[in-house]
Order: C-alpha cells, then structure tokens, then sequence
C-alpha cells in the first residue's frame, strides 16, 4: 500500500516585500501562479520515518529531518497522535534551491500524502494551518492555480485566471539562500522607507484577461535587486532571455531561477533553446500556467 501525490512548481508573478517585522518576517504581496513543473511524493507504510530522492539535483535534496516532506509526516502524525512511520521517497523535478518553491512543495504532497495512507481525514483548514506552520510558501503548494498571499505569504486568497500563460524557467548553477536574499534586501534598503506590500490591480486584471503582453506589463519582484546583488551573473540570463523574444523577465521569487514569459508555445520553445545555447544558465524548462495544486494520484 502506498500513496503517491503531485505537487507543483510555483512562479511569483509579483513579489511586493515590505520592511522587517519584529519577528524577523517581511509582510508580503505576493501573488502565486502554479506551474506545470512537479514533484511526486510517495509514501509507504515503514519501520520508521526515512526519505529517499531520485530525478535531477537529487544529491542536493536533504535526506534528514530538515527535510519539509519529514517535517510534514511528523506534524501530521503528531496531530493525530501516532507514529510517522513511513518511507517518503521524492522524485524530483522542480529545481532544487531556485525559487520555485521545491521544498514547499514536497511539504504539502507528504501532508497530503500521509493523510490519504493514514485514513486521517484532516479537515483541509487544518491541513493549510499545517501548512503555514512548515513554511510561508507551503499551503500555496497544496492549493496551486493562482493566489495572492499575504502575511508572510502564508495567508492566500484565490485570484482569478482568464487564460493559459508559457513560461521559461532558466536553471542556474547552485542555489541561493533565501534568508540571505531577504538579509540583502534588508541591507540595500536600510534608511529608507519601505512601502506597505499591495497587490497589483494591473497585474489581477492582467490575469483575469489572459493575455501575456498585458500580464509581461506588471510583472515585479522586490527581491530581485538583492539577488542580482548576490549573483550578478544572472544579469547575464535575463538579458539572453529578452534578447530571444521573451516578452518579460524576471528572477523567480527569492531565484536563482529566471522566468521568462513568453507570447505562446512556439515562442516559449524558442526562448529556451536560445537560453540553452547562451551558456548563461545551465538548462531551460518550459511550463505552462496555472496548474493544479497537491493532487493524489494513486
């Protein structure tokens, strides 16, 4: 017996951070669009609580308890006082460290998991409350399709989607800490007054239209600056991207990843080939959004 759940790669089509709170937190705007990259999260019944990883960039994938999928298992068990006995094995396909929520995602498809292979019918608030406590970016990767977050991103709100979006993710070498990308956006905009984080109303109407010249308008990521900062090579990646006819760039939530948005599918392949021949990143994905969130599939 075994249960297995897809789970999806997420792009932030707008990432507003606002100034640090006491508790080290930023408020955010953060409007979420799923895509068609995924994790599966297989859980069987074990002798005790291990993770296993296959697919690319596997051997950067934690295999202890820090890892979100054990972390979930052992909420959940702990919330229904039993044993998180299982074996949770990942086969990977978002890219690890980049921005795309990886982590987050294989947080909720073990939740979701281990709930179906329990029996333990966890209300779905319980499970989003769950999700929040393992971390911001997690109940986004349980609900998928569109939605703005709020809070430290945790606190979502279901945004409406007119269409189908291609996109292109540029995979850098390495990863890029995201508490360090939020410690350099604190640095570079120490003395001056960060704004309250507010959603776009250009950006939600631009995806309730569906039309990609439009949403390309409003695309913005405040962290982008500070991960430029960090790894000013990836100046170099959105610049091949926008040269090859993408119609926006921008560095994926906290990055290193780079996501282009592309007119449709033709312009989408055409991007990632040029990408790949740049020498600027070290592979390119296409993927189409909104997707489905966590899903059981067997």
């Amino acid at each position: 017996m075994s249960v297995t759940v897809r789970v999806p790669a997420k792009v932030n089509v707008q990432l507003a951070v606002g100034a640090a709170r006491p508790d080290g937190f930023h408020d955010l705007a953060n409007v979420f669009l799923a895509v068609g990259l995924y994790d599966e999260v297989t859980v069987t019944p074990a002798d005790s609580l291990r993770v296993t990883c296959s697919g690319p960039d596997a051997a950067q994938v934690p295999l202890d308890a820090s890892n979100l999928a054990a972390r979930a298992a052992s909420a959940l068990a702990a919330r229904h006082g039993i044993a998180p006995d299982v074996h949770l094995h990942i086969d990977k396909d978002i890219p690890v460290a980049g921005g795309m929520a990886g982590g987050s995602a294989d947080g909720a498809g073990a939740l979701l998991a281990c709930d179906a292979l329990w029996g333990t019918g966890t209300p779905r608030e319980e499970l989003l409350a769950l999700c929040a406590e393992l971390g911001s970016d997690v109940p986004f990767s349980l609900v998928g399709g569109a939605a703005l977050g709020t809070g430290r991103g945790e606190r979502l709100t279901p945004v409406e989607v007119g269409g189908t979006f291609h996109w292109v993710f540029a995979v850098a070498d390495g990863g890029l800490s995201t508490p360090a990308v939020y410690r350099e956006f604190d640095r570079l905009t120490a003395g001056t007054r960060v704004p309250e984080p507010a959603a776009s109303d250009a950006l939600l109407d631009a995806l309730r239209s569906g039309d990609p010249k439009a949403l390309a308008a409003t695309l913005g990521n405040d962290l982008q600056a500070s991960a430029l900062s960090l790894r000013p090579a990836l100046s170099a990646t959105l610049a091949a991207g926008t040269e090859a006819g993408a119609l926006a760039a921008l560095v994926s939530g906290s990055g290193p990843t780079t996501a282009f948005l592309a007119e449709d599918e033709a312009a989408a392949h055409a991007v990632a080939a040029a990408l790949t021949a740049s020498g600027t990143c070290r592979t390119a994905r296409t993927a189409v959004s909104p997707a489905p969130g966590a899903t059981v599939l067997r």
